[in-house]
């Protein structure tokens, strides 16, 4: 089955209640995968699904690709998404000075780590590419002051992305972008 545009979304209202008494083929995706505007890929009942969606297009998880009235069938985008750290900077602690020093020291803790990172707001957005325990090792080794930290679901933030950003936050997020140790 070719599909060349989202129909709509499993928590539409109208989508809800069609699709309530239908049976619903799932098509899943890892965070690299709903990226995409070209893919090929079997859905969990086995059919062949092409996508082939227009370049602005961004996959979102419950959208529905596939609908058959007639048969009471629908295929529906099931997105797995990683998990974020999220990085809270509370601009009301301490003077300039110590915000500038806190904002230098937090770049170059997640630098040295390497880790993709989404600045929006007061907020840092980074992907886990590591265990939590790691993670929160690196933040409490540094203890920032004004700076907290928690890890919430990727399907919590990606709606506050913009495509560019989800891409640095969840696709491929699971590879290591750089190493210090020889090949």
């Amino acid at each position: 089955m070719l599909v060349e545009a989202v129909l709509g979304n499993v928590k539409d209202a109208e989508w809800a209640a069609r699709l309530d008494a239908a049976h619903v083929d799932s098509l899943r995706l890892d965070q690299w995968e709903a990226q995409k505007n070209r893919l090929r890929k079997q859905t969990e009942d086995g059919a062949e699904i092409a996508l082939s969606l227009p370049r602005a297009t961004r996959l979102r998880d419950g959208d529905i690709l596939v609908w058959r009235e007639d048969e009471g069938t629908a295929v529906v985008a099931s997105i797995e998404l990683g998990e974020v750290m999220v990085v809270n900077v509370d601009t009301s602690v301490g003077s300039t000075e110590d915000m500038v020093r806190a904002a230098i020291e937090l770049g170059h803790a997640l630098g040295n780590q390497h880790w993709p990172a989404v600045v929006k707001g007061t907020r840092v957005y980074v992907p886990l590419t590591v265990d939590h325990r790691v993670m929160a090792s690196v933040m409490k080794t540094h203890d920032l002051p004004g700076v907290s930290y928690d890890f919430v679901a990727g399907t919590e933030i990606i709606v506050f992305l913009a495509p560019h950003e989800a891409r640095r936050l969840f696709g491929g997020a699971e590879a290591t972008p750089h190493s210090h140790t020889p090949a």
